[in-house]
């Protein structure tokens, strides 16, 4: 299997720039990583590098190779897969990355249930509310929410995440509820810096489009943090339903405007674009897929 190391190693090293992020996405030394691409390019008899103190970058031979070689390496993976797990199950590693607040309230519950029926699969869970390039951080499955990179990645629509107005009782009594969206502009707003646009926040109610423009003198990154703040009783929160739990259900907090629905966000598996698509990945998508449709907050 000498060779195929040797196209893992170049694989990862193009996709990374450097020997070193390749050796550490790979699990061997960097020493090793470096051996690897050098036999690569002795039996290939071509320069597939062009080496300098910081980085190394791909030659016309070496781009060639790379148009071609990780198709190759995922087709060999997923046959591989296919006739060693069989009914026993999967195996290997599965590594994934989720928004923080979609994985810590969603993702890692669902791979939980997930995993108790394949226990030879090893999860790599990683939560990461910025871009995230699948290739060069070695990522097999990222759950997306609002943007799809359809140029480089494959999507399965999983369905669509809706936004929720709420504030605590407390909050309600002291200074009254919105009956229009109108209204938020005279309320103490906290603001989701997460969201694409986080002061603009959008109602539909029939064919009607409502966008308002609110303010706050509260601001995180984080729509968990913000229902947090709502349940104090410092503002009303606009956040997707998921953070929510049981929160509206054991009233501690209450949602508003409830005659306009709330903006929708698309929610999505992607990965990348390849001529086969591993057994694993495939089958945690599939899973997501069923396991969502029995949630309640989408």
């Amino acid at each position: 299997m000498d060779l195929i190391d040797q196209i893992r190693a170049f694989v990862a090293t193009a996709r990374t720039g450097s020997f070193t992020a390749a050796a550490e996405q790979l699990g061997v030394s960097n020493r090793l990583t470096s051996k690897y691409v050098a036999e690569l390019e002795a039996r290939l008899a071509v320069r597939l590098f062009q080496r300098t103190t910081r980085r190394v970058g791909l030659t016309p031979a070496g781009e060639n190779l790379l148009a071609r070689a990780p198709a190759l390496l995922e087709e060999l993976d997923a046959l591989l897969s296919d006739m060693t797990e069989g009914p026993q199950g999967l195996s290997g590693t599965l590594r994934v990355s989720s928004p923080r607040d979609f994985g810590d309230a969603y993702v890692m519950p669902m791979l939980g249930r997930f995993a108790l029926a394949h226990p030879g699969l090893s999860l790599d869970v990683r939560f990461d509310d910025h871009y995230v390039d699948l290739a060069r951080d070695g990522i097999d499955l990222a759950f997306r929410i609002g943007r799809f990179d359809l140029a480089t990645l494959k999507v399965r629509r999983l369905g669509t995440l809706h936004s929720v107005l709420v504030a605590s009782p407390r909050y309600v009594v002291g200074h009254g509820a919105p009956e229009d969206p109108a209204d938020l502009a005279d309320h103490a707003c906290i603001i989701d810096t997460n969201r694409r646009d986080p002061r603009r926040w959008v109602f539909r109610k029939g064919a009607g489009v409502r966008p308002v423009i609110v303010q706050g003198r509260f601001q995180v990154n984080s729509a968990r943090a913000a229902a947090s703040l709502a349940a104090q009783g410092l503002g009303i929160a606009y956040v997707p339903r998921f953070v929510l739990g049981d929160s509206i259900e054991r009233g501690v907090l209450r949602p508003l405007l409830t005659d306009h629905a709330g903006e929708g966000a698309p929610l999505g598996a992607v990965y990348l674009e390849g001529r086969t698509v591993p057994r694993k990945i495939r089958a945690v998508i599939d899973f997501a897929v069923q396991d969502i449709k029995r949630s309640s907050f989408s």
